[in-house]
């Protein structure tokens, strides 16, 4: 069933500067009363990786792990697609806590049912 009040941001790479708006959107979101979720696949994955989110911090933001972190705490899912982890030769890598991996499906499923879909 489609949620006109959702929002579902797709990361599709690790470029740092490309990691801070759909968090920060998702987050703002969620202060607005809207249901953000996002998803990361293809090379956006390797931002998952335990140790890599905290080498990026840009500017007087703080580091994308904290960011990631703050998303989970605000209650955001995150999701991680299973596809990419294996494309990307990462099936025994642990992710962060709080990541649902899931089907490449999923994505599909989520953009059908979101009101919006916002692609970085």
């Amino acid at each position: 069933m489609k949620d006109e009040n959702s929002i579902l941001y797709v990361l599709t790479t690790n470029a740092p500067e490309k990691q801070y708006s759909p968090l920060i959107l998702a987050q703002t979101a969620k202060m607005m009363d809207i249901t953000p979720r996002v998803y990361y696949l293809g090379t956006g994955l390797k931002i998952l990786m335990p140790g890599v989110a905290e080498k990026i911090k840009l500017g007087s933001f703080p580091s994308v792990a904290e960011l990631i972190q703050k998303t989970l705490d605000m209650g955001i899912e995150i999701y991680a697609c299973e596809a990419s982890k294996q494309m990307l030769g990462l099936e025994k890598v642990k992710l962060l806590p709080g990541v649902k991996i899931v089907g490449a499906g999923t994505l599909n499923d989520l953009a059908l049912e979101s009101g919006s879909t916002m692609w970085f």
